[in-house]
Formats: structure tokens, C-alpha cells, sequence
């Protein structure tokens, strides 16, 4: 990969500057066909480290809260993550096809100025998840071992941002050293978990008087909210999958690239939803951290606090994506009003800001103590910004423009033959919105936030992701039957002729 140093001379070898620099050169840019030097191979373990985490154990909280088994628990959050996986699996496909970041590409779509407004959805789920991590991280180790919440978050943060600042090949690095790290202990914990070596913890006696909590079992309300939940998990991934798969060479079999996706990221997600509503369904668990040094304290003395440990710092690279996917998020959306040159300080300050933003509504969010019942309703709310954007963006890309893109454009403020404002993609996605708002449902545990008026007709079951996937891409791809496709098609060539490092080509499946 190009350095920083070698971004300050355009006209300086790339391959001397990536021996000599560190860094990653490349933020928002287009990444030329000689430095895509990942392998097909590393895309696999990835994303299953990205779902292998305590954070996407507490998935599977949301089945017992709401009243089922462990073991429907496991079965709605397996179908869930599954169904999820497929939009961010084929989002992948883009990346080495175009070389470009996410949300560059959605410039197509909703304009050059447009995009503007998937950018705040986005960066509400980058920094959303980082979040509510760090709530999680500060309540559980807090319980603990007493620790100070302040000196855990600047702990957790200050590596993760070095590693984001350090860019690409650094995090896939270390997604590879976390994953030695967290497999023999997970899978230690998951033996524990199947083999019955933890004992259930029965329920606390009520009060005198009081009804005694139901039992566990299975309903339809339930089912449906921990297969939402499961699938906003990993729609939620959808902005993040180009960001990492534009070093693949652009010869990269799209088919190959959709299935390592798709299974490292739904196994790994399946296997600790299952494990989570296992400690939600027989431990009683509202603090995975806690849960987890019971379970390793259960098996041999001490051995909980190390399972936490490396937990922890398993964890860190996640951090570490979810600021780099926040960073380039950040900058699009500043160039999208005012041109920048991606550089190092640039890269820096992005960082920076995404950093205190996360830090500040962390520590809110932790005084108020309510980090289990924001995680609940911001893996809904997540998941109802991001399904119209995805409806649109697979629409475009797939059925519509069918992965032919000048390229250049993207990066033009005017002049662009995708306008400042993409009409289409901005109306789809308000229709898809606004589509899915009586159908919103939203609890707290079993309290009411909101529920839509078609939503409590059909028994408060949320249905209102798969009404925004339907409503937003049938609208964008009923609107974009007025596009001038003949004329995109001529500039491409010309723009393929004159500069053949943006040529397209077919999409291989």
C-alpha cells in the first residue's frame, strides 16, 4: 500500500513508498489496480472476527428478554444474522470491483451533496456501535474489578484509534492475532456452555404477593424481534464491507468474494448469538462481561478474569473498524461541501472527531446506567436508517446500473454525470422510510418506546424492515427507468479508453 509520505509527490514510485512507509495512503480515493495486494483468502476470517465478540453475545440477550428459550433464541438469531449477512456479502462485491469505499460509491445514487444523507445514518451506526461497546465494557468492568469507567474508555480507545490511523493492512493484522487470541477461549466457554460444566442459577424469589416472572418459551412477538435484531447486526455491516474488500484485485470472483463473506460473518454471529442466549436464558445474564468471568471462574480459579482480559483485547481491532469506517464517513461528508485533500492530517483529525464523539456520548449514556436498554433499541432504530440506503444501493447496483460506473465522477463536484442531488435515490429512500414508520416497533425489555398503528394491528410483530426493503427498492428502481443509460454507457467507454485503470468491466459471479 502507498505511504503518506508518498501521497505529498504524486509523481514518486509507490512501490519505493510503500517499503518505506507504514501508513495507509489511501482514505476516500480511488485505489489504483497495482496496490490491491489482499488475498481472497483473509476475507473469510475477517468478518468471522467481526462477529466473534462478546459484543454480538448480548444479540442474544433480546431473545429471553422477550420471552424465549435459549434454544429459540439460537434458531431466530441464526436466521436472523444469516439474512442480514447476504445484504452485506453482496455489498463486498463492489469493493474490488470499483475500488472505492462504501459510501464514495452512494454518490451515484443520491448525488455528489446527497449522500450527505445516508452519511448521518451511517455514521449514527459506526459510532452507535462503538457506543454502546464502550457502555458495555465500562458497566461490566466496573462490576468486576471496580475499575475506574474514564481510564477504561481512554484504555480501550487510544489503541484502537492508533490502529485505525494506522489504516488497512494493520487492522487486518491484527484481526488475525485477536482471532488466535479469542477461538481457544470461545470455544472453551461454548464446550462449557454444551457439556453443562456451568449450573444454572434459578430465578430470585419475588416478593410476597408479586407474580412470578413466566416462563421461558416461544411466541411469534418474540421470535420476530430477535430474528430483527439478529439481521439489524449484520445489515448494519453493509456500509462497512467495501471499506475492506477495495484492495482485492479487481479480477476478484464477485461469487467467491459473496460466500467467504457470507460465512465467516453469519458462523461466527450464529455461534455467539447462541452462546449469549445461553447466559441470558440460564444465568440470567444482563452483563456479558460478568457472565463470562462466571463461566471461567465456574471452570478453574482465575480463569474468568483472563477470559475477560482477552476479550477485551479481542475486542480492540473492532474499535479500531468502527473508527475507520467513522473516519471515512466523516471525510466524504465534509467533501461532499467543501474539497479535501485526503492527507495524513486529514486522516488524523477525522480520527479525532469521531474519537470524542464516541467518548462523550459513551460516558452519558454509562452515568444514566441504561447501556442494556439502549442496545436494545439501537440495534432497531440502526436497522431502520439502514434498510432503505441498502434497497437503493443493491438496487443501482445489480439490477440498474449493473456495476458500470465512471468512476471519475465520483469525485467531481460539478459537472458530475451523477448530479449534486440524486432525486431518485433521495426519494426512494424517504419513501422507504416513511413506509416503515407505522410499522415501527420499539421496546425496552417489555416496555413500550414506540409502536406503529399497523405494527399493533398485526400484534406489535416488527415487520418494518422488510416493508423498507421491498417499498425502497421497488421505488428506486421504478424511478430510475427515466435514467439515460445510453449516455453513462458512452462516457464510460470513453473515460475506459482514455483512462484504462477505471475500467469496470462485467461483474464476475
Amino acid at each position: 500500500m502507498k505511504s503518506y509520505e508518498s501521497t505529498a509527490n504524486a509523481g514518486s514510485n509507490p512501490a519505493a513508498a510503500s517499503e518505506h512507509g507504514a501508513i495507509e495512503g489511501h482514505s476516500i480515493d480511488f485505489i489504483p489496480e497495482h496496490e490491491r495486494t489482499d488475498r481472497l483468502s483473509r476475507q473469510g476470517p475477517f468478518w468471522f472476527l467481526g462477529n466473534f465478540t462478546f459484543f454480538t453475545m448480548t444479540i442474544g440477550f433480546v431473545g429471553p428478554s422477550v420471552g424465549l428459550t435459549s434454544w429459540w433464541t439460537t434458531v431466530a438469531g441464526t436466521l436472523g444474522i444469516m439474512f442480514g449477512t447476504l445484504f452485506m456479502a453482496f455489498h463486498g462485491s463492489q469493493g474490488p470491483h470499483l475500488g472505492l469505499p462504501q459510501m464514495i460509491q452512494s454518490r451515484a445514487q443520491f448525488g455528489y451533496r446527497g449522500v450527505i444523507l445516508v452519511l448521518f445514518a451511517t455514521l449514527f451506526v459506526f459510532a452507535g456501535f462503538n457506543i454502546v461497546n464502550l457502555v458495555l465494557m465500562m458497566q461490566g468492568l466496573k462490576t468486576l474489578f471496580g475499575w475506574d469507567p474514564i481510564r477504561i474508555a481512554l484504555a480501550v480507545t487510544v489503541p484502537a484509534s492508533i490502529l485505525a490511523v494506522l489504516g488497512h493492512d494493520w487492522m487486518h493484522r491484527s484481526f488475525k492475532w485477536a482471532l488466535y487470541l479469542s477461538l481457544p477461549l470461545y470455544g472453551l466457554v461454548t464446550l462449557a456452555v454444551l457439556m453443562h460444566w456451568v449450573h444454572d442459577i434459578p430465578l430470585p424469589a419475588t416478593a410476597a404477593g408479586a407474580n412470578p416472572p413466566a416462563p421461558l418459551g416461544f411466541n411469534w412477538t418474540g421470535f420476530i424481534a430477535q430474528f430483527a435484531a439478529a439481521a439489524s447486526y449484520n445489515i448494519a455491516y453493509a456500509p462497512y464491507v467495501s471499506d475492506y474488500s477495495r484492495y482485492l484485485p479487481k479480477n476478484t470472483p464477485g461469487g467467491k468474494l459473496i460466500a467467504a463473506v457470507f460465512v465467516g460473518a453469519s458462523l461466527s454471529g450464529a455461534w455467539m448469538i447462541a452462546v449469549g442466549g445461553w447466559l441470558a436464558d440460564h444465568l440470567h445474564a444482563s452483563d456479558v462481561l460478568v457472565a463470562l468471568n462466571q463461566v471461567g471462574s465456574d471452570l478453574a480459579p482465575g480463569l474468568g478474569s483472563v477470559i475477560v482480559g482477552v476479550t477485551i483485547l479481542a475486542f480492540l481491532p473492532v474499535i479500531a473498524m468502527n473508527i475507520y469506517s467513522a473516519k471515512l464517513t466523516a471525510i466524504t461528508g465534509v467533501d461532499s461541501f467543501r474539497k479535501i485533500r485526503p492527507t495524513a492530517r486529514t486522516r488524523i483529525v477525522a480520527v479525532l472527531f469521531v474519537v470524542c464523539l464516541q467518548l462523550g456520548v459513551a460516558l452519558s449514556i454509562y452515568t444514566s446506567g441504561k447501556g442494556l436498554s439502549v442496545l436494545n433499541i439501537y440495534l432497531v432504530v440502526m436497522l431502520y436508517f439502514l434498510v432503505p440506503w441498502t434497497a437503493v444501493n443493491l438496487t443501482d447496483y445489480f439490477f440498474v446500473r449493473k456495476g458500470r460506473y465512471a468512476i471519475p465522477h465520483f469525485f467531481m463536484p460539478h459537472g458530475s454525470v451523477y448530479g449534486a442531488w440524486g432525486v431518485r435515490g433521495l426519494i426512494s429512500y424517504v419513501i422507504g422510510f416513511a413506509a416503515m414508520v407505522p410499522f415501527f416497533c420499539i421496546f425496552d425489555g417489555q416496555d413500550e418506546v414506540y409502536v406503529g398503528p399497523l405494527a399493533r394491528a398485526i400484534g406489535s410483530v416488527d415487520l418494518a424492515w422488510l416493508v423498507g426493503l421491498i417499498v425502497s427498492g421497488i421505488a428506486y428502481f421504478l424511478l430510475a427507468r427515466s435514467l439515460d443509460m445510453s449516455k453513462e454507457e458512452a462516457l464510460i467507454h470513453q473515460i475506459e479508453k482514455t483512462s484504462p485503470q477505471y475500467t469496470t468491466g462485467d461483474k464476475r459471479f
